[in-house]
């Protein structure tokens, strides 16, 4: 029997699965937009529906969430309090149009409400935290920066003897399928964190066994969810993806989004939460630098970095706080 507080939890999951979606719309379609592959409408229509057809292919990242983060039964409301501190990070960094990292937010959420349910840190799986989150937090940008650069280099060496133009005529077309894999990519693995959290709540419920896995309505419903979000986009965000680190042009648009999907995907294979925010950011660093090092904006880069160093103890705070004022509350 569903509990009032287990639907509130729920919507609370949809809520941040739908900002999801519009936070991390121009990580699948910025690129494709700003070198005017596709329009801005036809790029947010085919990242939606990318996004909902990777979140039904896989569940290991969403397996990660719901049972390799904390061993311990938490309260239904310690879950809304890991979505709310999730939720209100995505808001203010969207707000301020900084690609930060949804995934991270919400594993921050989650660990520092559980940290302050049950008064203690022995109860977060550490090994898991480090492998699944930490780990990839710092190798899966340095991959897409690096396959990124390696990427464009072997695009300079294929086409050196064609004219800008016919490049550019090429590239424009080829970057269609690399903004429909990257989206892919991105609704494989970020909807799935969300169908995890909801996991872990009905787990958490009573209404789910733990060797039950994924139900197939809480895929359905992320899907969709994520896609609609999708389908509002993420302009704020989208301008510092797009151009702001560096200048796109077809081919090294094609090449960043082609090197991150790539990366995404191997993340995913592992059961990694990886922030698709991160590896697409410095893939497109790694494309900009294979021209010439001044051509990446370093300044912006900075910045983008410190949102990413921040999510996680940010989130973990805000989680914890709004896990306090909850118990409080209850």
């Amino acid at each position: 029997m569903f509990s009032t507080v287990l639907i509130f939890v729920i919507i609370f999951a949809y809520i941040f699965e739908f900002i999801n979606g519009f936070h991390d719309t121009a990580n699948a379609i910025a690129t494709s937009v700003y070198t005017k592959a596709l329009s801005p409408k036809r790029a947010i229509i085919l990242a939606a529906c990318m996004n909902f057809v990777g979140a039904l292919v896989s569940e290991k990242v969403a397996m990660t969430i719901s049972q390799g983060i904390v061993n311990v039964c938490l309260d239904i409301y310690v879950i809304m309090a890991a979505l709310i501190g999730a939720i209100l990070w995505n808001l203010f960094t969207w707000w301020r149009g900084i690609p930060s990292s949804s995934s991270h937010a919400l594993i921050g959420g989650l660990i520092g409400a559980s940290i302050v349910y049950t008064a203690g840190t022995e109860n977060i799986i550490w090994s898991g935290v480090l492998e699944k989150v930490v780990i990839p937090l710092f190798t899966s940008p340095l991959v897409g920066f690096l396959i990124g650069f390696l990427f464009m280099k072997s695009i300079f060496r294929i086409f050196i003897e064609w004219s800008q133009r016919k490049v550019n005529k090429v590239f424009l077309k080829l970057q269609i399928f690399s903004s429909a894999f990257v989206a892919f990519s991105h609704g494989n693995n970020d909807a799935q964190k969300t169908m995890g959290i909801i996991t872990l709540a009905l787990i958490t419920g009573g209404i789910l066994d733990e060797s039950t896995g994924i139900p197939l309505w809480v895929k359905v419903t992320c899907a969709i969810t994520m896609a609609l979000g999708t389908s509002l986009g993420g302009w704020k965000i989208m301008k510092t993806m797009g151009g702001s680190v560096t200048k796109l042009e077809p081919a090294s648009g094609f090449a960043a989004q082609t090197a991150s999907a790539i990366v995404i995907e191997c993340m995913t294979f592992f059961g990694a939460p990886v922030s698709t925010t991160q590896v697409i950011t410095t893939a497109i660093m790694g494309v900009g630098s294979a021209k010439r090092a001044t051509s990446v904006k370093w300044g912006i880069a900075q910045n983008i970095a410190v949102a990413w160093v921040l999510t996680l103890p940010v989130a973990m705070i805000l989680g914890g706080t709004a896990c306090w004022l909850i118990g409080h509350m209850v």
